[in-house]
């Protein structure tokens, strides 16, 4: 690390803000609204949300700091567990990545949708036009090309700068909504729920939606003066999260009405049509758009690097680690990874399917990986005195963190039995395809997959 410029508590925010802020905002809050039996079980999954990603934030920072590494989370999990796990794991996360990257393009294809006739606006079609938006930046990407880091800092700003405009409806005047939006269509009515097993249920979108944390492990190194910059930028990243968050729900409440957000899909075009009439709405749609291609560009670029470096470590077969001599483009990793996602599109077609699932994943991943970091604190004791991260309030922080997402876990498996069982036996199989693998292949998950700090 040396000669690299550490990063300041201000750029540290603003990545944590990036990492997180995303476009499911869109999507998941009319997702939760369906789920909670009453406002307060609402704002209180959203509140929550917030304080588990901050746990979760402090928890990967540290990790980070004691155990940096690149290669995605295949050598942290090596070193704290066994090789077999950190495969199924690390497998178990490009998944989750996949159906995350099919989830967010049909958020996109679901609001570009309203700009054409209501006949093309089936499941269908949306995931057609999902796919599109993928095979066209894989298209992109296998030839090279390379969107700007300064165009995707302005489709960052214009992600942003939509949140900011729901925020700004609440102070537009009811009675100045210029078009009134169609009745929609009654929700389905919830089965008989307690408010802590509503609250679970409506914490499933909310924890796609503050998702992203979990990258501070690669800064735990990067911060200048760590020890007090990134607590500092985390719990200042997470706030600025969670306030805006909880604006542009108040927003959706304000002007949609709660029973109604439970009825809608696209619930900021409604919003928009209600105080903007349909014009305002389809042009905020259209920049929606372009948001949610950018995010499927970022997750298209960095995933196969993940599946070149497991295998490098000989994880996975020499060949998704070939690169086009050309344009050094990761050809293998690069098309099973956008295959992955057309499938897992096409697999469960809606938004709430791929929410579930990939959620459900996530479970596995977030437990096991913060986890590690019992093993981590006991392991590297001689680093505690050297200026790294260390979080305070442990261990209360991660197992704060690690019981969120059991229980999360444990609302989908009783709400969508059936996306647990696929989990639970995706998870087992990369298990046995490990041991499946080392027997043809001793060398892997030897000396190479992990290092003694």
């Amino acid at each position: 690390m040396q000669g690299k410029q550490k990063l300041n508590l201000f750029s540290f925010t603003m990545i944590v803000v990036g990492l997180v802020i995303g476009m499911g905002i869109f999507r998941t809050a009319a997702t939760s609204a369906k789920h909670a039996i009453e406002p307060s079980v609402y704002f209180t999954a959203w509140l929550l949300g917030g304080f588990f990603a901050l746990c979760g934030a402090l928890t990967y920072a540290e990790i980070g700091s004691r155990y940096p590494v690149t290669g995605g989370y295949y050598k942290i999990f090596s070193y704290a567990y066994h090789p077999s796990i950190a495969f199924a794991i690390n497998c178990i996360i490009l998944i989750s990545n996949a159906a995350s990257l099919s989830g967010v393009a049909l958020i996109g294809s679901g609001y570009i949708a309203k700009l054409f006739p209501s006949f093309i606006q089936t499941d269908i079609d949306k995931a057609l036009l999902s796919c599109g938006a993928i095979l066209v930046f894989y298209l992109i990407n296998l030839r090279g090309l390379r969107m700007s880091s300064r165009a995707q800092n302005i489709l960052m700003l214009i992600k942003i700068g939509m949140i900011l405009v729901l925020i700004l409806a609440l102070f537009f005047p009811h009675e100045q909504a210029v078009t009134a939006v169609v009745a929609a269509t009654p929700a389905p009515a919830l089965p008989e729920m307690s408010w802590i097993q509503s609250l679970g249920v409506s914490l499933i979108a909310v924890s796609f939606t503050y998702g992203g944390y979990q990258q501070t492990i690669n800064f735990g190194n990067e911060v200048d003066k760590p020890a007090k910059n990134i607590p500092r930028g985390i719990f200042i990243g997470i706030a600025i999260i969670i306030g805006l968050y909880l604006l542009a729900n108040l927003s959706y409440y304000t002007i949609v009405g709660f029973d109604n957000m439970k009825a809608e899909r696209e619930i900021a075009y409604v919003l928009m049509e209600k105080v903007f009439g349909k014009t305002g709405a389809d042009i905020f749609a259209f920049f929606l758009f372009f948001g949610v291609l950018a995010y499927v560009n970022a997750l298209l670029m960095s995933n196969p690097r993940v599946m070149f470096a497991m295998s490098n470590e000989g994880v996975l077969p020499k060949m998704f680690s070939k690169q086009n001599p050309k344009n050094e483009v990761l050809t293998v990793s690069l098309t099973v990874f956008a295959a992955m996602c057309i499938v897992i599109l096409f697999f469960a077609q809606t938004f709430d399917k791929i929410l579930n699932f990939t959620i459900f994943l996530d479970c596995f991943g977030m437990v096991a990986s913060s986890a590690t970091i019992f093993v981590l604190r006991k392991r590297t004791k001689h680093l505690d005195h050297t200026g790294i991260f260390k979080m305070k309030f442990y261990p209360w922080m991660p197992l704060i963190f690690m019981a969120a997402y059991l229980f999360v876990g444990t609302s989908i498996a009783i709400q969508t039995p059936d996306t647990a069982l696929v989990g639970a036996i995706v998870l087992a199989a990369f298990m046995v395809i490990y041991f499946v693998s080392k027997k043809f292949n001793p060398s892997i998950g030897t000396d190479q997959s992990a290092k003694e700090i």
